[in-house]
């Protein structure tokens, strides 16, 4: 009708998503996003999994989809929830992450899709891109296991 307004559904179940915390030598790569949750902010590449999709697919598309680069075998190095609240605290996002690791193995990186940057960044510039500490968590994670 009319002048009415409609809120968006409230969200019932959080969402999978995927990380990809890829290891060149002592760097990684990190991706500055273009769309919410996070728009403009430097995290690890990664996106929602597909219905029909397993996790490590999902990783190898996001990866791929997003900086058109390759990785070695994937390992899995731990989960993240990330829950975003508007300011009347209600959740707009909620996401169960699962962080993969894995080397890289080839292709140019160049942002794609949903991301405006990327950056090959030793663990010691972190600080310079206002990395979320959970994501420096499993960055640590990574490097010991592959």
């Amino acid at each position: 009708m009319p002048g009415e307004t409609h809120s968006p559904p409230a969200l019932t179940a959080p969402k999978v998503g995927i990380g990809i915390v890829l290891i060149k030598d002592d760097q990684v790569l990190l991706v500055r996003r273009g769309k919410p949750p996070g728009a403009g902010l430097w995290s690890l590449p990664g996106g929602k999994q597909e219905l029909g999709e397993t996790a490590i697919e999902t990783a190898r598309r996001e990866l791929r989809e997003e900086t058109g680069l390759d990785c070695g075998p994937l390992v899995l190095a731990g989960h993240v929830d990330s829950i975003h609240r508007n300011s009347a605290g209600r959740i707009e996002f909620h996401y169960t992450i699962l962080d993969f690791a894995a080397r890289y193995v080839g292709g140019e990186p160049r942002a794609n899709d949903d991301v405006l940057e990327v950056a090959w960044a030793r663990p010691d510039a972190f600080d310079s891109y206002a990395l979320w500490d959970e994501a420096q968590r499993i960055i640590e994670v990574a490097f010991r296991l592959v």
